[in-house]
């Protein structure tokens, strides 16, 4: 079924994931608040929406920040706002179609000393609180299906 999977590597300042219009779905796992880290957020984005056809989806998973945290307040601690993950993908020409509470955490506070890498399963804590986070478990997350607009039908002649 994988037998051929490639490894495309590219730059994240200007990112070509694929032809345009060649995939169907794109999905990205917890890797926002690193393109936000380093600048190349709306480039990601772009190169996502380029690469699917018409009618394409982009399914994305972040830490949520805490509701009315900017993202000056949340950036830092590896969480983001949602509606700036939304902001992202509609501005590189996506519609959200659906969000999903599939990997929200209620138990998560979002007030970590080393942000959500204290939490399982980056475990950045002292040893004497690994049952406190464990018990938390991983993350608060955000769930968000985006789909890329089927192309505009060409004007009747």
């Amino acid at each position: 079924m994988y037998g051929n999977a490639t490894l495309v590597e590219i730059d994240p300042k200007a990112p070509v994931i694929g032809e345009p219009g060649s995939a169907d779905v794109v999905l990205t796992f917890r890797n926002v608040h690193n393109w936000v880290n380093d600048g190349s957020e709306a480039a990601m984005f772009k190169a996502f929406f380029d690469v699917l056809a018409p009618g394409g989806v982009l399914g994305v998973v972040e830490h949520r920040a805490a509701a009315g945290k900017t993202l000056d307040d949340a950036k830092d601690s590896g969480y983001l706002p949602e509606d700036y993950v939304i902001g992202l993908a509609t501005a590189a020409g996506f519609v959200l179609e659906e969000k999903s509470e599939v990997n929200a955490n209620p138990a998560d506070t979002k007030d970590h000393p080393n942000g959500v890498w204290t939490l399982p399963p980056g475990n950045r804590h002292d040893e004497a609180d690994k049952a406190k986070y464990a018990a938390i478990g991983e993350s608060d997350r955000m769930t968000l299906r985006f789909v890329k607009p089927q192309a505009e039908a060409a004007p009747a002649q």
